[in-house]
């Protein structure tokens, strides 16, 4: 395990923060993007680490946490019905929509189904070939290729009973949003390292200019968010603003030209509301016209209404960092992993499930 116990050396770590608190002459708020980097800095005690004047900041990087009330509803009134077979990532099946969740569906007679893949989807509509089948297409830039080749693939093999219902969605609009509101106070950010193996760092060279924010990509071990809180910090001393790859070993400037190029035969940018943060301008992907024939929305022809979150659920305030999860009360009382109330208590990435796995209550 060489090359991941390197990132998680004891020594190291103490180093990169020794320097961090070096450097650091005043209070700096820095946001990670990943959801999968929120439970890594509670995970290993990184915001223990650092100097209390840096504040980490949780942004919106959990795909199930920001996929829309609406888009669970329509979810679930897919999979309600009878001649449906409704695949879905693990993780979406307790997002509670309006009126309740897949696993609800399921309870109710829905044939809803997990799976680790599209593929896994291309492969039941091969298996089924009476029935509808379609994939439940969220996450971000990271996970897009793999819808897109679904789709490809799909086309390739006339497999007429096979549709997706698309939520993916874009980071680099989501941070624009979150940086135009000085409310959100939000001076760093650390790019999310898998998204950037796909879409590279240069795409985040305007924001950062624009907005004035340092902009760092990181990975997701203790070292590799040490190193980027140590350039972020460095930065943000210095009074520069630019792009930086904390990440080399993975990514790339531009990315993985293949994944892009697969994204950007099957999808178009769309306008996309995210849970908690509202709609958002050119925020998504929606099939485009050459691979409309599998958009689950107009073949069933899907009409839900927007929905709001529950008065009593502050995931919307976590998910734009303005707000930390114990500073909810309901967070682990009438918000529990077993009886969330949002999504960033059901999800595996959800900073919520972070703060309650770790035992954060007053982080």
């Amino acid at each position: 395990m060489r090359f991941l116990d390197e990132y998680r050396n004891r020594d190291a770590a103490l180093k990169l923060a020794g320097e961090i608190a070096r450097i650091v002459t005043r209070p700096w708020s820095i946001m990670e993007i990943c959801g999968g980097q929120t439970h890594a800095i509670l995970r290993f005690g990184i915001d223990q680490l650092i100097p209390a004047g840096v504040a980490l900041l949780h942004g919106p990087g959990c795909p199930v946490c920001v996929t829309a009330i609406e888009t669970i509803d329509a979810a679930i009134k897919l999979a309600s019905r009878p001649n449906i077979i409704f695949c879905s990532y693990g993780d979406m099946l307790r997002v509670p929509g309006s009126r309740g969740d897949l696993i609800g569906a399921r309870a109710a007679g829905g044939d809803v189904r997990l799976v680790y893949s599209p593929l896994d989807a291309l492969r039941i509509a091969r298996e089924n070939t009476r029935r509808e089948i379609v994939f439940f297409a969220i996450g971000f830039e990271t996970t897009a290729p793999a819808s897109a080749a679904a789709a490809i693939q799909a086309r390739r093999e006339n497999l007429a009973n096979f549709s997706m219902l698309v939520a993916h969605v874009l980071v680099p609009p989501a941070l624009e949003a979150i940086l135009s509101d000085p409310a959100a106070g939000v001076q760093g950010i650390l790019a999310a390292g898998h998204v950037c193996t796909v879409t590279g760092w240069r795409l985040y060279e305007p924001i950062a200019a624009r907005r004035r924010v340092p902009i760092v990509v990181t990975g997701f071990e203790p070292i590799d968010l040490l190193r980027g809180i140590h350039r972020c910090a460095a930065q943000l001393e210095a009074g520069r603003f630019e792009v930086e790859n904390a990440y080399e070993r993975a990514v790339r400037p531009d990315g993985n030209p293949a994944a892009r190029h697969m994204i950007d035969e099957v999808f178009e940018v769309t306008d996309r509301r995210w849970r908690g943060m509202g709609a958002i301008p050119s925020s998504g992907l929606a099939l485009n016209d050459a691979y409309s024939g599998f958009d689950a929305g107009r073949r069933f022809e899907l009409r839900i209404a927007p929905s709001t979150e529950s008065d009593a659920c502050m995931s919307g305030a976590i998910l734009r960092g303005a707000a930390k999860p114990s500073e909810c009360p309901a967070f682990g009382g009438s918000c529990t992993p077993d009886h969330p109330l949002g999504a960033t208590m059901v999800s595996s990435e959800g900073a919520c499930a972070a703060y309650f796995k770790y035992a954060r209550s007053n982080a």
